[in-house]
């Protein structure tokens, strides 16, 4: 049994993201250091990771649900420090993923990774391209989709070997150096299926209205609440609209980050800057099948 790595996460329902969680962490980690703290103790979730840890948890909505949610995760990973080198923390639609070119599993990578540091994956989004790709997801997600913009909203702390607070969200830590390997990538998948986007949104939508109170009155991002939602369809024709960009170079993104790397004011957590960038790329063909 290794001890080099353990994937931790928080789900509630979400069975389409939690299958790749599984199988992208499942399969390199092994299930048995896997972690998955089950909102509501749903029997779906507790169904589909078997042979993970399950900490089944109280499912009643909470106006602070953010707030609580990475209060526990921030413990959690602390005490799984204790018996693993790394954890690898986040959202359960968020992969990280080791460059093919690089070689090797996440976990061949996290072997000869130097511990005690807190590692920065670049963010990238999946996006649905609805008017040209029409093939339906029933295995790894990166194949029917080939597309992505930069995300750097997600470029997160994530891989942890160190004893810093996370802040809520999991965008900042207290950790003050920026590492940031040009082989790491973090695939957000929010945006990786159009049916199952509207399926999700319709679901954290009804949780928002059961909390009963307003965005300005809550610890639970705003995306989850209905008047912040959009039209889902422009949502994704909106995709189709973003500048094609030429190959896929993005050593410039993470100079970026470094460059703009400061304290987060007081707080004593460390951030860079995060613009939004127009433009979208095509995934090169070795990464088909990573997840």
């Amino acid at each position: 049994m290794q001890s080099v790595a353990a994937a931790l996460t928080m789900v509630r329902g979400d069975a389409f993201f939690l299958k790749a969680w599984l199988r992208h962490y499942g399969e390199t980690l092994g299930r048995e250091n896997c972690y998955i703290v089950n909102h509501g103790r749903g029997g779906d979730v507790a169904d589909l990771a078997e042979g993970c840890n399950i900490i089944g948890i109280p499912g009643d909505p909470h106006p602070n649900f953010d707030m609580k949610r990475w209060r526990m995760l921030n413990n959690l990973v602390q005490g799984l420090r204790c018996y693993y080198t790394h954890v690898v923390v986040g959202d359960v639609d968020e992969l990280v993923v080791v460059d093919p070119a690089h070689g090797g599993s996440l976990l061949d990578y996290l072997k000869e990774a130097r511990p005690k540091r807190i590692l920065t994956p670049l963010g990238l989004e999946v996006i649905h391209r609805t008017d040209i790709e029409d093939t339906p997801i029933s295995g790894p997600i990166l194949g029917p989709r080939r597309h992505v913009r930069l995300a750097p909203h997600y470029s997160k702390p994530c891989v942890i070997s160190h004893g810093a607070k996370i802040a809520r969200g999991g965008h900042f830590t207290q950790y003050e150096h920026l590492i940031a390997p040009d082989e790491l990538y973090l695939f957000h998948l929010k945006f990786c299926d159009f049916s199952n986007y509207t399926a999700t949104m319709n679901a954290r939508n009804k949780v928002t209205e059961e909390v009963g109170t307003g965005i300005q009155d809550t610890a639970i991002g705003r995306h989850w609440f209905a008047e912040a939602r959009g039209e889902d369809r422009e949502v994704f024709d909106a995709f189709t609209r973003l500048p094609m960009q030429d190959g896929f170079d993005l050593s410039w993104v993470r100079k970026r980050m470094k460059r703009s790397w400061a304290p987060r004011g007081e707080t004593g957590f460390h951030a860079f800057k995060r613009p939004d960038y127009d433009g979208q790329y095509l995934l090169p063909d070795r990464f088909v099948g990573v997840i």
